[in-house]
């Protein structure tokens, strides 16, 4: 089933931030976060010729040609590269990085640039490595359900090819119009499906990937059972394009459903939110896809949206759940669904709700949830965070946040993905205020460490993030993790300042 990722494409565009951009001026990140720059040489026009020689004088952008690629979606942070470079094949991509590591020149890996962390932006000069480029399905396999791609495939292009042979990508983000595989992978995305088809860790069979020094390091394996030495794949699954370029992906696809059930439904409560859930685990089972929970803050915010059409189709509730089913057999789930969804509102769980009755409907209701962080950003600046809390105390947490604001923020919302306890708490404000960010740092990880949680659960650390690692992860973890950076890229030219804290 197709989702209205169609309708955030725009929003996710190049064309579309250099437009944004003329209306609201964004910050160096290097002035808001007072960054010192490494110790990395400048382009020269010697450099530019030879990205020329590698990929074509097409193909190498320069000045104004790099705004839109400076700046991540949300506004938030802006680098300060002159030089963008979109190799088309490995065997490019291997040619630039061994020059830049021989002239320890910065590289920031870019996909789709939908990410919320500014991981995919350069902080100073660093030479923007475009992907977009590689954009080849290599093969799709119907009987194994494995498909081989280049890494700048668009998430949702990848998808609509697997459904020629019957298959889904197992994963499903608001942004698959725009994100690539490639950015996927190395952000271990989680997204709506996790909780029927589980993370990137499991899905992704193997990668190809460019280390620092252009060598390529091919573990691109296409078979479920591999159990010969280390599995080196899972490095780069979520290490933001730190350790190496991810290039190529296999990744397993399941069965296209036959059929696609979504329920929209108003909860009084929270307890109310994880009694829906318990229920519907119970009551679903195996054809339950998708968990979702969006508080009545966050639908308000679709009001301040000029492009959502699509309003609230049940009444005003503190609380709305999602619910997606993916079956083989349409009678079958619609009985299951109509019998879990009786039992909810039999024992006052839920209030109202709606069905929807076909794939149209479905997609709206979809877009209610989808479209949160869209409309967010119609509120001027967003404070977001990606969060894994225990359930009882993931919206206390949100209540407490919006205590603390007090007038000081336009709006604070909660919604997210129940089904593996990950809260996206976001906080506006007309523009960036000092006063509103000391407020939720460090409270905010400070809360998320004391009970165990993670201060990243799906959108990684980027550059926004890395030093909150300690909040979820030890010392002695990060100092394997700065050993292991420093193995794979000795002079720390691919994507610096990002994802964990420099090693002295």
């Amino acid at each position: 089933m197709a989702r209205l990722s169609h309708c955030l494409q725009p929003h996710f565009s190049p064309v579309h931030l250099v437009a944004y951009r003329r209306l609201l001026h964004v910050e160096l990140t290097a002035e808001r976060y007072a960054v010192k720059r490494g110790p990395f040489a400048s382009i020269t026009k010697k450099d530019l010729n030879i990205f020329q020689s590698i990929v074509g004088p097409d193909h190498v952008l320069e000045g104004k040609d790099v705004d839109a690629f400076n700046t991540d979606w949300l506004r938030t942070a802006r680098g300060q590269s002159q030089v963008a470079v979109r190799p088309r094949t490995t065997k490019e991509v291997s040619e630039i990085m061994r020059y830049c590591n021989d002239r320890k020149l910065a590289v920031c890996p870019q996909g789709g640039n939908t990410g919320l962390c500014a991981g995919s932006v350069p902080v100073f000069d660093e030479v923007v490595l475009l992907l977009s480029r590689m954009t080849t399905v290599e093969k799709v396999d119907p009987v194994s359900g494995v498909a081989v791609c280049e890494a700048g495939v668009v998430l949702e292009s990848l998808d609509r090819t697997v459904r020629r042979d019957g298959l889904i990508v197992p994963l499903d983000l608001g942004a698959k119009g725009s994100c690539q595989i490639g950015g996927n992978v190395s952000t271990n995305a989680g997204g709506l499906r996790l909780l029927r088809y589980g993370s990137l860790h499991g899905s992704v069979l193997g990668v190809e990937a460019v280390l620092a020094d252009g060598t390529v390091m091919d573990c691109l394996s296409t078979m479920r059972k591999d159990n010969t030495g280390y599995d080196l794949k899972q490095l780069f699954i979520g290490s933001e394009g730190t350790l190496g370029i991810v290039t190529r992906v296999s990744i397993l696809c399941p069965p296209k459903p036959r059929s696609v059930k979504v329920a929209f439904l108003a909860v009084p409560t929270w307890r109310d939110v994880l009694n829906v859930f318990r229920s519907a685990k119970q009551e679903l089972g195996e054809i339950m896809s998708a968990f979702e929970f969006l508080d009545n803050h966050s639908m308000e915010v679709h009001s301040r949206n000029p492009n959502m059409k699509v309003r609230n189709p049940i009444g005003a509730s503190p609380f709305y759940v999602v619910i997606e089913t993916h079956g083989s057999n349409a009678a079958h789930d619609d009985e299951k669904l109509h019998q879990a969804l009786e039992s909810t509102m039999g024992q006052g769980f839920v209030t109202d709700g709606t069905v929807g009755a076909s794939e149209t409907q479905c997609l709206e209701l979809w877009s209610l949830r989808e479209r949160i962080a869209e409309s967010l950003t119609h509120d001027g600046y967003c404070y977001k965070y990606d969060i894994s809390l225990p359930h009882d105390i993931m919206y206390d947490v949100v209540l407490e946040c919006r205590e603390r604001m007090g007038n000081l923020a336009t709006t604070t919302v909660g919604y997210g993905h129940i089904g593996d306890s990950n809260l996206h708490l976001n906080v506006t404000s007309p523009e960036y205020c000092k006063e509103i960010m000391d407020l939720l740092e460090p409270w905010l990880q400070e809360v998320t460490g004391k009970h165990n949680g993670s201060v990243s659960a799906e959108h990684g650390l980027g550059f926004k993030k890395k030093d909150q690692i300690f909040f979820s992860k030890s010392q002695e973890a990060v100092t394997q993790m700065q050993l292991l950076k420093k193995v794979f890229d000795p002079n720390s030219i691919l994507n610096p300042y990002k994802t964990i804290p420099a090693s002295e």
